[in-house]
């Protein structure tokens, strides 16, 4: 009995930090998705996947998605509706990348 306790008791405390969550103001998940996306951009650009147009027109959605996420953070609480509504954003500029970077447009050979 005892030793189920225990294993319970250490299960738990090993999930615990598992379900913890960012401070209400932060979106530590977001920030790296956009770091993220924004090197897939670079790499893109770098490779010729992108062309300039492409390029431009990704950046320019990307920078849409910063101010969307500091007008969101303005009043310091994310609320759990506007953080759905940023990870949404974030799904649909990461499915516009891929679409770009595998599309037949390609950048001219320099």
């Amino acid at each position: 009995m005892l030793k189920r306790f225990a294993a319970a008791a250490l299960m738990l405390t090993l999930a615990v930090p598992a379900f913890a969550q960012a401070p209400k103001g932060e979106t530590p998940g977001l920030d790296k998705r956009e770091a993220r996306m924004e090197k897939r951009i670079e790499q893109g650009k770098a490779s010729g996947a992108l062309t300039e147009k492409e390029a431009a027109r990704l950046e320019k959605r990307e920078a849409n998605l910063i101010k969307a996420e500091e007008r969101a953070k303005a009043d310091g609480v994310v609320t759990q509706i506007e953080r759905v509504r940023l990870n949404k954003k974030a799904d649909r500029m990461s499915q516009g990348i891929y679409r770009e970077k595998h599309d037949k447009q390609t950048a001219p050979k320099q």
